[in-house]
């Protein structure tokens, strides 16, 4: 199973990626901004879905709204 981002490059433990779209985070009053970098990713079971940290708390992004750095 390969995490591709929405340009299709793979996706590995440890990358950085950038995120290409504003998100508003569910259930909180977070709003994350087109051009976020995000480093040290984990990959997920799904495919579609990556883990990052985000001070003490972890968040789980769609792939399809991140590009690799």
């Amino acid at each position: 199973m390969e995490t591709k981002d929405s340009n299709g490059k793979v996706l590995n433990d440890g990358d950085s990626v950038q995120l290409i779209k504003d998100l508003k985070v569910k259930g909180s009053s977070l709003n994350y901004k087109r051009g976020l970098v995000v480093k040290n990713i984990r990959l997920t079971d799904d495919e579609g879905e990556i883990e990052c940290r985000d001070g003490k708390s972890t968040i789980v992004l769609k792939t399809c709204f991140l590009k690799k750095v």
